[in-house]
């Protein structure tokens, strides 16, 4: 690969990275009901993209089950934990039967999808912004670690049946970014550094995230979820590290206490 061609998508990713990065830290900043809001967005046309990937041949099926989720998860987020669990499952449930081909494979990603959904805005509500800002920064700085370590450094190809860009230097330098970041948040907050290999988790968690949507990219025969962001695909293309991510911290939290080393409101 020349070096030309190795970075030629670099400034198109660049410009929609920031706008991206401006738009969610805004929403991230103001969190509450507004936070809510957009991650229903996100959540309802991930699924979209989910459905129009896996069964493109019913035109009206993809929106149907996009809003249903949309309004779920949002629907979720404003009611108890208890009664929050069967709106996640939902979409799942009224999508399987609906679908000609993939249906097991919506209906899992579909709940995968609303859980991690439904776990961003309980981090952003249960923890506040700080840790919000943890959480998204771990997956950038693994998402950017290993786009740039991938194409300067290269060498052995991750899974490369499933997603031939992916090199182990690339995830090696994601691991690396995310324990550094750690470390940061930990001295910021005075949380112990138990923070450092939890970050890892969550960067390896990301990646997961991004390897099982390319997974259903390649079932699919398509290169991108959509075409609605310049120079990165769909939504699900850019928010797989985050799915994976929410996902992860919605159930490690319960098992290893968050934040590590104080008190559960800090």
């Amino acid at each position: 690969m020349s070096a030309r061609s190795r970075w030629n998508d670099l400034s198109e990713r660049m410009i929609s990275g920031i706008v991206l990065v401006a738009v969610g830290m805004t929403v991230v900043w103001i969190g509450g009901f507004t936070f809510h809001i957009a991650i229903a967005l996100i959540v309802g046309l991930m699924v979209w993209e989910l459905v129009s990937m896996l069964d493109h041949d019913r035109a009206k099926t993809p929106l149907v089950l996009g809003v249903a989720s949309g309004i779920a998860v949002l629907t979720a987020g404003e009611v108890s934990p208890a009664v929050a669990m069967p709106l996640l499952l939902a979409p799942s449930m009224l999508g399987i039967g609906q679908m000609s081909r993939g249906g097991v494979t919506f209906a899992s990603f579909t709940a995968l999808i609303m859980l991690a959904g439904y776990g961003m805005m309980a981090h952003r509500d249960d923890y506040g912004l700080f840790w919000m800002l943890w959480l998204v920064l771990v997956v950038v700085a693994t998402d950017v670690a290993g786009y740039f370590a991938g194409r300067l450094i290269g060498g052995p190809k991750f899974w490369p049946r499933v997603s031939p860009k992916k090199t182990w230097s690339g995830t090696v330098a994601g691991w690396i970014a995310a324990g550094a970041l750690g470390a940061a948040f930990a001295a910021l907050s005075n949380a112990n550094y138990g923070l450092v290999p939890l970050s890892i988790a969550i960067s390896m968690a990301s990646q997961l995230g991004d390897i099982a949507e390319s997974a259903i990219k390649r079932r699919a025969g398509v290169k991108d979820s959509s075409n609605l962001i310049p120079g990165h695909g769909g939504l699900f293309d850019r928010f797989d590290g985050m799915l994976g991510a929410a996902l992860f911290i919605l159930i490690a939290g319960q098992i290893v206490g968050f934040p590590p080393g104080l008190p559960p409101s800090m």
